[in-house]
């Protein structure tokens, strides 16, 4: 499987949205920096991004909305946050 930064914006989008807990999000990047090939262009960038989130669940480290914000600027994308009713 080639690893894309889009499906890295897509799991940090439901990190975010509280689609998925942070154990299944870093279980989810080291798996993907054990088993997968990385977009062309992208090593550097998906690697590092990988690793961090991967090292999410250890407390001196955590993921903050700040981490998440920055790892999808790099990756591309604007954050827009919006509030909706509920």
């Amino acid at each position: 499987m080639t690893l894309k930064r889009k499906l890295i914006a897509d799991m940090l989008m439901k990190y975010i949205n509280r689609e998925i807990d942070l154990q299944s999000l870093v279980s989810w990047a080291e798996d993907m920096l054990n088993e997968s090939d990385f977009e062309n262009g992208s090593f550097d960038l998906i690697k590092d991004i990988l690793a961090h989130i991967g090292l999410a669940d250890v407390h001196e480290f955590g993921l903050s909305w700040d981490d998440c914000y920055e790892y999808l600027r790099r990756l591309g994308y604007n954050v827009k946050v919006e509030l909706i009713e509920a």
